[in-house]
């Protein structure tokens, strides 16, 4: 006998989604994602590129504070994806609506709105391509993110400025524009929200272990694993890329520039007063790992060559070529007894990769400007 199964149902979906309320309840989600990614990413840019009035006020402590807005910043920048791609599902009816321009004051909130999803769309994309180091376009990331930035901003709070009364009119369950949609969408309506925010709670605790130790075991997706690397800890510029070889360091010598100038071999920096920190190195990229180092106090460099105790420090790197192969340091950074020129990671001489023969570790800086392979260290 042959059993005939009856067909499936077709599957349908008839809830009207595409409504204010969906979009406005995304939108509390999206808003305080954008305005974190924003306010830690303006912390980044002046860390890295501290215009002169603000240079010898970075502070260097707490010294993990660069771990935990750059962390911030990356995980509110991931979690931002799903939410960005549910707002645009839900309000693309509205941006193709015809006719597209209606009245004058209609033309500029559609102009508005256009420059809102582009700079919305360039800024989380290109952002989330930068973990992984990866820059398929024609133009420098870093400037560029970093004005999209306030172009975003900026049309975000004209957008809610102008949509002031409709996101009132649907921002609780119980607001009169909520009260007044189809009941009967309200089941869908709730499921669309709750799958939005499980992708959010997923993409979120499968990459953040990157920078938050206690989710490493869930740390499925990030672009950097902490627990990988030489010496365990990760290398985002290889010596190869850096184009330093053992054979160009056979003859290294330390150079100290100041009123009293100097030079050092690696033995006699080892022969010098040694000190051990603790700290994390932590990338715009978002991930971080705190490590022992071991090294020379670099104020004590910078002293021994007449700089004071106010001195600032710009240290050269041997790399061949880089945005940051010359780095600037503020006075409160070099003059900070935590900062090093570190000739040891965890116990063991410094690996190539990892700067050797020295290489700068200080507190609450990026990882960029934690310069490796140190050639030259001036008193500024």
């Amino acid at each position: 006998m042959r059993l005939t199964l009856p067909p499936d149902p077709p599957v349908t979906f008839t809830a009207r989604l595409h409504d204010a309320r969906t979009a406005t309840v995304i939108g509390r989600l999206l808003g305080p994602a954008v305005l974190v990614c924003f306010a830690t990413g303006v912390v980044s840019h002046y860390l890295q590129h501290p215009p002169e009035w603000l240079a010898d006020r970075l502070p260097s402590h707490p010294s993990g504070g660069y771990r935990v807005t750059q962390g911030l910043h990356v995980a509110s920048g991931i979690a931002a994806v799903p939410l960005l791609l549910a707002k645009l599902w839900v309000v693309y009816p509205r941006l193709f609506a015809w006719p597209p321009v209606r009245s004058p004051r209609h033309a500029l909130e559609r102009i508005s709105v256009a420059v809102l999803v582009a700079a919305a769309v360039l800024e989380v994309f290109t952002g989330l391509l930068n973990t992984f180091q990866w820059y398929p376009w024609p133009f420098g990331f870093v400037p560029v993110h970093y004005a999209v930035a306030w172009l975003l901003l900026g049309s975000l709070l004209l957008h809610v400025a102008v949509q002031g009364p409709r996101i009132r009119a649907h921002f609780t369950r119980t607001s009169p524009g909520t009260l007044a949609l189809p009941a009967a969408d309200a089941p869908d309506r709730r499921q669309f929200l709750r799958g939005v925010t499980a992708a959010v709670g997923a993409v979120t605790l499968t990459t953040a272990g990157q920078s938050v130790t206690a989710l490493g075991p869930l740390d499925l997706f990030a672009p950097r694993s902490p627990a990988h690397g030489p010496q365990g800890l990760p290398v985002n510029r290889t010596a190869a890329a850096a184009r330093v070889t053992r054979a160009s360091l056979a003859d290294w010598r330390l150079t100290v520039a100041g009123p009293r100038p100097y030079t050092l071999t690696l033995d006699e920096l080892r022969a010098l007063p040694q000190h051990e920190v603790t700290l994390p190195l932590a990338c715009v990229e978002g991930w971080s790992k705190s490590a022992r180092w071991t090294g020379v106090r670099v104020r004590d460099l910078l002293d021994r060559a007449g700089g004071g105790s106010h001195a600032r420090a710009r240290v050269v790197s041997l790399e061949a070529a880089g945005a940051y192969r010359v780095m600037e340091m503020g006075q409160l950074s070099a003059q900070d007894p935590h900062t090093l020129l570190a000739l040891r990671l965890n116990g063991e001489e410094l690996s190539l990769d990892h700067g050797f023969p020295a290489r700068i570790i200080a507190p609450n800086r990026p990882g960029v400007l934690q310069t490796k392979w140190v050639g030259r260290l001036e008193v500024a």
